[in-house]
């Protein structure tokens, strides 16, 4: 099997207003297994899902740091910024 990382999300920034489900700046999940994780909005786990995949299977990303990334909730009305970052062995 090969190796999988863990990949931590975090909330970074609002865009546009509170998010209905009541996540905020600096909520984190640490993702270390194929499963979504406890608390998390299905709407933006569905959003993320790719990138956290890509990074759990070892991709890098294309910005300065390849083991970050910047992703914005879907919801249109909020605006909530993820950072996805693939953690160091």
């Amino acid at each position: 099997m090969p190796k999988r990382y863990k990949v931590e999300v975090t909330i970074k920034s609002e865009t546009r207003g509170k998010c209905p489900e009541g996540f905020e700046v600096g909520d984190s999940w640490i993702i270390d297994a194929d499963k979504t994780p406890d608390g998390m909005c299905a709407l933006a786990y569905n959003t993320l899902f790719p990138i956290i995949r890509a990074f759990r299977m070892g991709a890098e990303g294309r910005g300065i740091n390849k083991d970050t990334t910047y992703l914005q909730c879907p919801d249109s009305k909020r605006g909530l910024v993820y950072e996805i970052r693939k953690l160091p062995d």
